[in-house]
């Protein structure tokens, strides 16, 4: 990629980073010359996705980090910062949504506070340390910064026995939205990247299944798919000069870019 997608001497975390859609996103920014940070909470996953960057010729480096503990996120970022200096994109793809199929009158009180935790409070502290540090760096008149979540359909339409999922992503929607409009003065973006449905290893079994193929797939725009590629692209144009523009208005895979 070049010209506005010539990402050279930018820097981003990919939270989530070790697998799926969280790689396919790190695997295109490295190739665009972006350095990368990925964090996720498996050491042995981090390894095998850093080997895989590290072909991309880019600057990279994984992380082991919880996003549901503030220490910890606070000490990756500070390490990240240590490493290259700054950091110019946050991607937040943390998520529980294959976390049981109980109904929603039997779920109990710590099901529903760990998936807020990981869900909302993840990517709140998360954003918030990287956006305290492009503020920051934009008082300087370095005026740069993109902070995006993944989510999914699920916030839109619902997903049976998965209440719960929906609920946390259909917040963090609207959080991003919010962040967009606070933050633009700063020259800083803000944008949630919504699916139709991702093909991976980790959606292979419920796309296997009779009850969700029946339930949810009806709900799924034109029955399209995207795949870890498609972020990937996406990625890459929300990192670059393009991108400038916000409109804090969702991007959907729908089998092309559009707004909702």
């Amino acid at each position: 990629m070049t010209g506005d997608f010539d990402l050279t001497g930018r820097v981003a975390i990919v939270t989530g980073g070790n697998g799926g859609i969280g790689l396919g996103m790190a695997r295109a920014l490295a190739r665009a010359g972006c350095a990368v940070s990925i964090w996720g909470r498996n050491p042995e996953k981090n390894r095998a996705a850093l080997a895989e960057l590290r072909q991309c010729g880019a600057r990279v480096e994984a992380r082991t980090s919880d996003v549901t503990d503030r220490a910890a996120i606070e000490d990756a970022f500070a390490g990240t910062i240590q490493a290259f200096g700054r950091v110019d994109g946050c991607f937040a793809n943390a998520g529980m949504g294959a976390s049981g199929r109980q109904a929603f009158v039997d779920r109990s009180e710590d099901e529903w506070r760990r998936m807020f935790a990981t869900n909302l409070d993840g990517v709140f502290h998360v954003f918030q340390v990287a956006l305290r540090h492009m503020i920051k760096r934009a008082e300087g008149g370095d005026r740069f910064g993109r902070v995006v979540a993944t989510s999914s359909l699920a916030s839109l339409f619902g997903m049976p026995r998965g209440e719960h999922y929906a609920a946390t992503k259909a917040a963090l929607n609207e959080l991003v939205r919010t962040l967009a409009v606070e933050h633009a003065r700063y020259g800083v973006t803000a944008n949630e990247i919504l699916p139709g449905w991702i093909e991976t290893d980790m959606t292979a079994a419920a796309t296997a299944n009779e009850k969700f193929v029946g339930a949810v797939m009806p709900r799924i725009p034109m029955r399209r798919f995207g795949n870890p590629a498609d972020f990937g692209g996406i990625a890459v144009y929300l990192m670059s000069a393009l991108s400038s523009y916000h409109t804090g208005d969702c991007l959907v895979i729908d089998g092309g870019y559009s707004k909702f």
